[in-house]
Formats: structure tokens, sequence, C-alpha cells
């Protein structure tokens, strides 16, 4: 799965800007970055009387809007999704994705902390960083909030470069996401293998292309 960090706060103390100011810098370091956002708020795109609107009405399980500029997915759910069926949607060409909010969940995270909102929410589970206008008295670490660089490097030593394994798995060029036992299985087995082959040089990648034969003559 992609790496992927949780940028939590108190509503309006900024971690929009952070998250913004984080793209920035990681994506000048040569990182493709993608972005979650959690709200409250009901999309605009399921608007009575708009054309989405009306074909969930009609029965349809979700809509894709397409444009030149981009791609937005709409589809209705009983309940809250999870940040892990949310990632499901990123393909593997990403190398991190920074999300906004999903302060209950267990990915690593980092709190947006200022004064004037009160009290931290430091009591977070798997809480790495906080940034913060203020020093306080907490055993988590701390980083000036307009330090960017430094939470930049704190991200791309301690969640992007431990990933340093990733497996992407295509059938006829469609991207499959698997579960984790499976991608263990995948793994290990091609790990064996290559290591076997090439035991004494580095590799770091390595492509197998699977190839199934028509037989014609048997319908």
């Amino acid at each position: 799965m992609i790496p992927i960090i949780s940028i939590v706060g108190k509503s309006k103390a900024g971690k929009t800007t952070l998250i913004e100011r984080l793209v920035s810098e990681l994506k000048s370091r040569g990182y493709k970055v993608a972005t979650i956002k959690h709200t409250t708020h009901i999309a605009t795109i399921d608007t009575p009387g708009k054309d989405t609107w009306r074909h969930i009405q009609a029965g349809s399980e979700a809509t894709v809007i397409s444009s030149p500029e981009g791609i937005i997915l709409f589809k209705p759910t009983k309940q809250e999704s999870s940040i892990v069926q949310l990632m499901q949607l990123f393909d593997e060409e990403y190398d991190i994705v920074i999300a906004e909010g999903f302060k209950q969940g267990n990915t690593p995270k980092i709190e947006v902390h200022r004064k004037q909102f009160g009290a931290s929410l430091n009591k977070l589970e798997n809480l790495i960083a906080i940034a913060s206008d203020e020093p306080l008295e907490t055993s988590i670490r701390q980083f000036r909030l307009n330090d960017i660089v430094k939470l930049a490097d704190t991200i791309e030593t301690e969640i992007i470069r431990p990933q340093t394994m990733r497996i992407s798995t295509y059938i006829d060029k469609r991207l499959i996401q698997l579960g984790a036992h499976q991608r263990e299985i995948i793994m290990n087995t091609v790990l064996a293998i290559a290591a076997g082959i090439n035991s004494k040089d580095k590799f770091e990648s390595v492509d197998i292309s699977i190839k199934r034969t028509i037989d014609r003559d048997h319908h």
C-alpha cells in the first residue's frame, strides 16, 4: 500500500495550509504526492437537479464526471469510508498520500496546534509529531508551524523511505488491488526467485509478465 500520513487538528488550525506547503516541498524533492480530504459536508455535485444527482436517483451505484481538466468520482455510501477504503481509489504511482483529518484512524499523524484553539490533541493514536505556534508540555516531538523543511524531512525518512518494496499487479492493464496476504505471498515468492538468480547483485525492480495463450481449436 502507498505510505500515508494524516494531518490532524482542530477546525481552522491551519491543516490545509500546512498540507499545501508539505505537498509543494515534497514535490520539489521529486516525490509524487496525492491527498485525501475528510469533511462532514455533502459534496455539491450531489445537489438535487444536477445530472450526477439524476444518475444516482435513477439507480446508478456510482458516477464519474470527466473533463479535460480531470475526473471526479461520486459514490454514495451508507456509512463513512475508512481511510484504508479510500486508499484503494489510488493506484500505485504515488509515493505518499497526505490525508487531512481522520484523527480516529491508526495511520501516522502530525497535529497542527495553535495556542488560540486550546489544548493539544496529543493523546491521539500514532501521533508522530506536533506542528505548533507554542511550546507544549508533551513527550511528542514538536516543530514550529513554519518549519516545513524539517516536517518534510520527517515524512521522507520515516514514512516514505521505509516503504522500500511495493508491489503493483495488473491484469489486462488494469491495476488490481490485492489483499495484504496476497501481496506477501507474491512478494516473497518473486524475491526468492530473484535472489536465487541474481544473488550477487542488488536490484531495484522485478517485472514479470504472464500471457495466457488461447487455444482457438477448442471453445
